[in-house]
């Protein structure tokens, strides 16, 4: 499957689609908080698609590397200098291949930056909107424990403020969002569904990267102020030669060119968890 890449503002290519009339049902919302207590959240699910992370606040791990060289090459150091008179030369040859070494690990991450062209920004919290979670009820315990635990995970791992996972109609929304903040939790899931049907979310059938974001352009209102980074995976599912849309799974960050093609791929087989 394509992914578009989106550099400038840019109208999306799907139409929109006028939202549908459909007769009211009674329907049991779940919605919440993110700071409320959440009993999935703490359960072991079976959702083998995770990242290793030591979870340690303020330790960004691409640059564990560096920490590794700062700490052999000043153990190297040390022993030279703890050592006895005379040094013989084959103990001087293994000390300069080790801070040899020791300097490699230091400079790799600038490395990767470099190889990467461009450095990705830190993402921040909006200053407005609404934190929430919302399920709808229809969908089964199962399935919801999955959905609460891979939104948790996006949140988590990657630069995502926002993240809508819609499958057969059925939403999932956890993060900041852009949604009134009067209206009845009772109420958001349709609120949630009416946007996405008037964007045309649903009919999208390509994978979507806006690593420039123009919410001007796109007038995806409900999305947070400040959102520069929006990437979007279908859940396309073949059946007979012919595909049938599952629905898809949106991120979103305050963070420009906040998913790289590592990223891109990993929330994609996280996608296929939702296919069919």
């Amino acid at each position: 499957m394509s992914i578009q890449i989106c550099s400038f503002p840019l109208h999306p290519r799907f139409s929109l689609r006028a939202c549908s009339q459909t007769a009211a049902r009674s329907t049991r919302i779940f919605a919440r908080t993110e700071n409320e207590s959440s009993r999935s959240d703490q359960q072991q699910l079976n959702l083998s698609v995770l990242r290793f992370t030591f979870g340690i606040p303020g330790l960004d791990e691409s640059y564990l590397p560096r920490w590794i060289g700062y700490g052999f090459g000043s153990l190297i150091l040390l022993n030279h200098f703890s050592a006895s008179a005379p040094i013989s030369e084959s103990q001087l040859r293994s000390e300069a291949l080790g801070l040899s070494l020791a300097a490699f690990s230091i400079a790799l991450p600038y490395f990767g930056k470099f190889l990467k062209g461009s450095e990705v920004e830190k993402r921040s919290l909006p200053d407005e909107g609404e934190q929430v979670f919302v399920i709808s009820s229809s969908i089964g315990d199962s399935l919801k424990e999955d959905l609460a635990w891979a939104t948790y995970v996006l949140l988590r791992n990657t630069s995502t403020v926002a993240v809508m996972i819609s499958i057969q109609g059925e939403l999932c929304v956890r993060g900041y969002w852009n949604c009134p903040g009067q209206m009845p939790k009772a109420q958001l899931h349709d609120w949630f569904k009416r946007n996405v049907d008037e964007i045309g979310l649903a009919d999208v059938k390509e994978t979507l990267y806006f690593p420039q974001y123009a919410g001007s352009a796109l007038s995806w209102d409900i999305l947070p102020d400040g959102t520069r980074s929006v990437f979007v995976q279908p859940l396309v599912h073949n059946i007979d030669e012919s595909e049938k849309m599952d629905g898809f799974l949106l991120v979103a960050s305050t963070a420009g060119y906040a998913y790289s093609d590592k990223d891109r791929a990993w929330i994609g087989a996280m996608a296929d968890k939702f296919r069919g």
